[in-house]
């Protein structure tokens, strides 16, 4: 569907990143949408977007002090899976593998076909060289040496879910790319022809191959450039091939409409949901990661099976909890409730059938808190305490 222009504002160039608003057609199918209204997407149950005065000064003051800017970086180096390459050269024996590359960027091989959700492959989610949040650790491998792709799946359209070098270096390729209503024409303005883009609003899907792509509701909002218009859609997705289904969350806040895709589209083998970047300032657009554990129990219809796999976390800075602490309270949330989690270090793959990597790796670089760690795996019921370095 064609029709975009730049974004305008007060700038006389607009950075490539920015990418295009939606016009014409385009614009047209948006403005039908059920979910638009009043000149913009909505959410379920409704969003507070933006802080008040007084709270945006005291998150400003959070992030400038050095104590806290300490606690949100790793203290070494990030262990990044090492043979990623030869590992994705051999199929998967169950049909369904899983590579978490970090963030939310995700290789999904599922029944002889390849996806590859929100890819980042940038060094920074900004649309500037020179600043912004910056990656904590290497991709696992080059975006080139990934091999072909079947599918490129975008959640929406924030920089650390939509990085315009990664698209730009897809472009080239023939990969389909499955999108929300809108996000399309950023991608056309970056180079990729309108006849790859499949362009979806909530509950819609699209068939590549054996694959059907289903874009379903989430909690959350858009933008890029310097005006906010709300004018392109952000969603989950479920991807359903012959033997296997998996879903992953992109950004969103907790809400009860997970119960009800669930319901449609579950149970899956795996759900990769976001448990990062949260905070008191901003809950209704973030989980934490005992919400992430709910929302993993609600698509599963309230049972505990499937594998669990955290994202949204270690490769960037974006809030001012400690950089441990998702992968950390993910662990203990899921134990507690009996639901398998997965985490592998970056560029670690896995099949869902089998026992996945459930070790707390972070810990050999993170800070270790005062207290020490609680011991993993628990001993007894017991959770003794350990001073581990």
């Amino acid at each position: 569907m064609s029709g975009s222009r730049s974004q305008s504002s007060g700038l006389r160039v607009q950075p490539a990143a920015f990418g295009a608003v939606p016009t014409g057609a385009r614009l047209e199918r948006i403005r039908r949408s059920p979910h638009f209204a009043n000149g913009a997407f909505v959410n379920p149950e409704g969003t507070r977007l933006a802080p008040s005065r007084g709270v945006a000064l005291e998150m400003a003051k959070g992030y400038l002090r050095k104590d806290e800017r300490v606690r949100r970086a790793p203290a070494g180096l990030i262990p990044v899976h090492s043979t990623t390459l030869a590992d994705l050269a051999r199929p998967p024996a169950s049909g369904l593998r899983i590579t978490w590359m970090g963030h939310s960027s995700v290789l999904a091989e599922i029944d002889g076909h390849r996806v590859l959700l929100d890819p980042v492959w940038g060094e920074r989610c900004s649309p500037f060289a020179f600043a912004g949040p910056k990656r904590l650790h290497p991709a696992p491998l080059p975006l080139a040496a990934l091999g072909p792709v079947d599918v490129v799946v975008i959640s929406h359209d924030h920089y650390d879910h939509l990085d315009m070098p990664t698209i730009k270096a897809l472009a080239g390729t023939d990969t389909v790319f499955a999108v929300p209503l809108g996000v399309g024409a950023h991608l056309e303005h970056w180079g990729v022809s309108e006849g790859r883009i499949r362009e979806l609003d909530w509950n819609e899907a699209t068939k590549v191959g054996g694959l059907t792509l289903t874009a379903t509701p989430a909690r959350h909002f858009c933008g890029r450039g310097l005006r906010n218009a709300q004018q392109t859609l952000w969603a989950s997705w479920v991807v359903t091939g012959d033997e296997h289904r998996i879903y992953h969350s992109g950004d969103t806040g907790y809400f009860q409409g997970f119960k009800d895709i669930g319901a449609e589209h579950g149970p899956f083998d795996i759900t990769m949901i976001q448990i990062g970047a949260y905070s008191e300032f901003w809950p209704d657009i973030h989980m934490t990661p005992e919400e992430g554990l709910q929302t993993h129990l609600d698509l599963q219809g309230g049972g505990t099976g499937g594998v669990l796999l955290p994202i949204h976390w270690a490769t960037f800075n974006l809030a001012m909890h400690s950089w441990a602490e998702p992968g950390e309270r993910s662990l203990w949330a899921a134990h507690e409730a009996g639901v398998t989690l997965a985490t592998p270090r970056p560029g670690e793959p896995f099949e869902p059938r089998n026992t996945p990597p459930a070790d707390p790796w972070w810990r050999s670089v993170a800070r270790r808190p005062a207290e020490g760690w609680t011991a993993w795996p628990p001993v007894g019921e017991q959770l003794d305490l350990v001073a581990e370095s």
